[in-house]
């Protein structure tokens, strides 16, 4: 019997430590200065996409998962350079062949707030009511619309890309630009938290026309030869996805950045 015992102890010690061992230890990267959605607060990645995926990855025991923060820009290039497997938030572009993208995480809408002046007369038509405008964006944000590109490269519409909400709305809010493009939830958060440091008053910017409506998603490097994991991290990664989205926890997240 004794022996039985130290035989059944041993096979579940070299069981444990298999497991351990193919816990694969995989780094995503991230936005560090999109809020609410990704970015560092206190040296550490927090928000609202940063905490859906911690909650996907906590279902995937076969992965031990690190978030690092990056500026954008430098995101797009290590994916663009195969340095790194995933990104998030990217929104689905066709110039960005290097990018698979899967299943969304969230629905954003972009909107364009500007300053009282810029929307005396009301502005619905985007971008065709704001040529002759300075538009604002964060560098590296492929967000407008293929009208709005074409209006910047006819010079109709004057782009201002500088990298973060807070840089891109204090610009806004001294007048430096006519108006600035993003997400909407992104903004108020921002103006919100611009206010409470009293870098803003409350008033003088008004949200204007509605740009578009995008999702937001985790991004795979298409180079499936240099992370051999890649295939099978995919597919537990939509498994827990979709579970999450099923059980509500998505909302619960949201709706603890929002109440």
């Amino acid at each position: 019997m004794h022996k039985i015992m130290i035989f059944i102890t041993l096979v579940g010690n070299l069981v444990l430590a298999k497991l351990v061992i193919a816990a694969e230890s995989v780094t995503v990267i991230a936005d560090e200065a999109y809020p609410p959605y990704s970015y560092k607060k206190d040296g550490k990645m927090t928000g609202i996409y940063t905490d859906i995926l911690r909650a996907v990855f906590d279902g995937m025991p076969d992965y031990k998962v690190t978030i690092e923060g990056v500026p954008w820009k430098r995101g797009l290039k290590m994916m663009e350079e195969s340095e790194s497997f995933a990104l998030y938030p990217p929104y689905k572009h066709a110039n960005r062949p290097y990018m698979e993208y899967s299943m969304p995480i969230l629905s954003e809408e972009v909107a364009a707030y500007c300053t009282d002046k810029v929307l005396t007369n009301p502005r619905p038509n985007w971008p065709d009511d704001y040529h002759g405008l300075t538009i604002g964006r964060n560098s590296g944000f492929e967000i407008g619309g293929d009208k709005f590109k074409e209006a910047v490269y006819a010079g109709k519409i004057k782009l201002s890309e500088t990298k973060g909400n807070d840089k891109n709305l204090l610009k806004l809010i001294n007048k430096r630009i006519d108006c600035y493009i993003n997400d909407a939830l992104s903004i108020e958060w921002e103006l919100g938290n611009l206010k409470k440091a009293g870098k803003y008053s409350g008033s003088g910017i008004t949200r204007g026309a509605t740009v578009s409506g995008n999702f937001g998603y985790l991004g795979f490097t298409k180079n499936s030869g240099k992370f051999k994991f890649l295939n099978d991290f995919k597919g537990k990664y939509h498994i827990q996805l979709e579970k999450l989205k099923k059980d509500g926890k998505i909302d619960e997240i949201i709706k603890s950045y929002t109440n």
